[in-house]
C-alpha cells in the first residue's frame, strides 16, 4: 500500500487499512464531506458505519463459513460451471441449465484467467484488461461534450445506461478475496486512483424482461449470465478505448466495491425494499458495473423521483420471498448478519435465508425482482403512466392498479421455450 499517493487533495481519506477505518475521527470527516452527495442520493450513513470486507459477503463465505457451506451450496457453484444436473421440472430440465451456464460463459473466461494468482477478476479482483495507456493525451475542450461523447460509445458498445459520479472509498471493500484459499487479502485499489480527481463511470445492463418473468428458473437465470458477459465485454471494450485516449482506466464488476451505492450516486435509479437499485427505464432488472478513470467528465446527477415512498406502501416483494428474506416495515440499521454492512440505514436482506432457498434450488431466485411493480417493458402507454403515477401521491391508486393486473405471474418456462 506504500505506492498510493493521496498529495493531490490533502482532504482526501488515504486508503486505510480496516483497524483505523473504524476510527471515529474518519468516520465524521466523511460523513462532513459525502454530506450532501448522500443526501441528494437519498444514502443515510450513521455513526456506526463501517466499511465491508469482501470476506463477508454471501457469496464468499459460501466456500469458508461452515455455517453457510454445505453440499447443496458446492453442488450451485459447481452447477454454473460444468454439466448441471437436468430434472424434470420446468425451467430445470438440460436446455434451461444450458442456456444458463451458456449465459456465463463469456464472463466465466475472464473471471477464470488468474487461478494462481488468487484473482477471480470482476468478482473478487479488478479486471486486468485494456493494454497500455497511450503517451498521447486526447486534450478536452468541451467537458460535457466528452462526457456525452463516451456515454454514447458505452451505449455503442452495449452499455443500456451511463452515468458518472465520484470516487468514494466508504463504498470499498477493506479486504478482497484470494481465491485460492478464501482468506482475507489487501484489496489493492491503483495508487494513482486515490484522489478526489477520479471519477467512476456506472453502466447499467438491462436483463432480458421475458426470461425474468419465468423466475424462479434455471432457465431465468439466463438473463443473469448474459449480463454477466455483456457487461464484461462492454467494461473492457470502454477501459480500452479511455486508455487509448491517454487516460488511466481500471474495470470492474462486483470486485472492489459495492456498486450500489455508486449506481444510486450516479443519477440511474433509486434504492428500493429488495435491495436493488430501481430505475426509471428498466425498474430492477439491471445489472451494474463500474470503471474507475482519472479521465475529465462531468458527474451526472441522482435523481429522488419517489421510489422510496412507493416501497414504504408496498411490500410485494417481501411477501413473495419464499424464505421471507426480505424486510418489512422502514429502513433501518438492522444487520441481520455479518453479509450486511453496518452504519447504513436501508431495507437489508437475511442473505443467509436469500442463499440457502438458491442452493435448495441449484440456481439464482430473483422472485423480487419480477413481482416488483416497477418491472416493466416500458414500451406500453400503461407502463409509462403507472411509472408517472407511482412517483406521484397517487402512488397507492398505482399499487392498487399493479395488483389488480396479471404483471407480476410467472410465466411458465416451457410457454418461453414456445413463445
Amino acid at each position: 500500500m506504500d505506492r498510493i499517493n493521496t498529495q493531490k487533495n490533502n482532504n482526501w481519506p488515504s486508503n486505510l487499512d480496516s483497524s483505523r477505518l473504524a476510527d471515529e475521527r474518519q468516520n465524521l470527516e466523511w460523513q462532513e464531506k459525502f454530506k450532501q452527495s448522500d443526501a441528494d442520493a437519498g444514502i443515510e450513513v450513521t455513526e456506526n458505519f463501517e466499511r465491508f470486507s469482501q470476506i463477508n459477503d454471501m457469496f464468499t463465505r459460501a466456500f469458508w463459513d461452515e455455517t453457510v457451506r454445505t453440499r447443496k451450496s458446492d453442488a450451485f457453484f459447481d452447477g454454473h460451471r460444468v454439466a448441471a444436473n437436468p430434472r424434470k421440472a420446468q425451467g430445470f430440465q438440460q436446455r434451461d441449465l444450458a442456456l444458463r451456464n451458456a449465459g456465463w460463459s463469456v464472463s466465466n473466461m475472464i473471471s477464470e484467467r488468474k487461478p494462481e494468482e488468487g484473482k477471480r477478476e470482476g468478482f473478487q479482483a479488478l479486471i486486468e484488461e485494456g493494454g497500455p495507456v497511450s503517451e498521447t493525451k486526447l486534450v478536452i475542450e468541451d467537458l460535457q461534450k466528452h462526457t456525452d461523447d463516451t456515454g454514447k460509445i458505452a451505449k455503442l458498445f452495449g452499455a443500456d445506461l451511463f452515468g458518472v459520479t465520484h470516487l468514494d472509498l466508504r463504498w470499498h471493500y477493506t479486504k478482497r478475496v484470494d481465491t485460492r484459499d478464501f482468506s482475507a487479502v489487501d484489496n489493492d485499489f491503483p495508487g494513482d486512483m486515490v484522489s478526489a480527481d477520479t471519477n467512476v463511470i456506472v453502466m447499467g445492463h438491462a436483463m432480458n424482461h421475458d426470461l425474468v418473468a419465468t423466475y424462479p428458473s434455471a432457465l431465468a437465470g439466463a438473463a443473469t449470465g448474459i449480463e454477466y458477459s455483456h457487461e464484461a465485454a462492454i467494461v473492457v471494450q470502454l477501459v480500452t478505448y479511455i486508455r487509448n485516449l491517454g487516460y488511466n482506466a481500471y474495470g470492474s464488476m462486483n470486485d472492489t466495491a459495492l456498486v450500489i451505492p455508486y449506481a444510486i450516486k450516479a443519477g440511474l435509479g433509486e434504492y428500493g425494499r429488495n435491495q436493488m437499485v430501481i430505475t426509471p427505464e428498466f425498474g430492477p432488472r439491471v445489472r451494474f458495473s463500474k470503471i474507475f478513470t482519472d479521465m475529465p467528465l462531468v458527474h451526472t446527477k441522482p435523481s429522488l423521483k419517489g421510489v422510496r415512498e412507493f416501497c414504504e406502501i408496498c411490500t410485494k416483494c417481501a411477501d413473495a420471498c419464499p424464505p421471507k428474506a426480505l424486510p418489512y416495515g422502514p429502513p433501518s440499521e438492522n444487520a441481520p448478519n455479518s453479509s450486511t454492512i453496518k452504519g447504513v440505514k436501508k431495507w437489508s436482506a437475511d442473505c443467509e435465508k436469500c442463499f440457502g432457498y438458491w442452493a435448495a434450488m441449484g440456481t439464482d431466485c430473483a422472485i423480487c425482482m419480477r413481482v416488483c411493480p416497477f418491472n416493466r417493458a416500458y414500451d406500453r402507454w400503461q407502463d409509462k403512466l403507472f411509472l408517472k403515477l407511482a412517483y406521484s401521491r397517487f402512488r397507492k391508486f398505482a399499487l392498487w392498479w399493479d395488483n389488480k393486473s396479471n404483471r407480476a405471474n410467472r410465466v411458465k418456462p416451457n410457454d418461453w421455450w414456445q413463445s
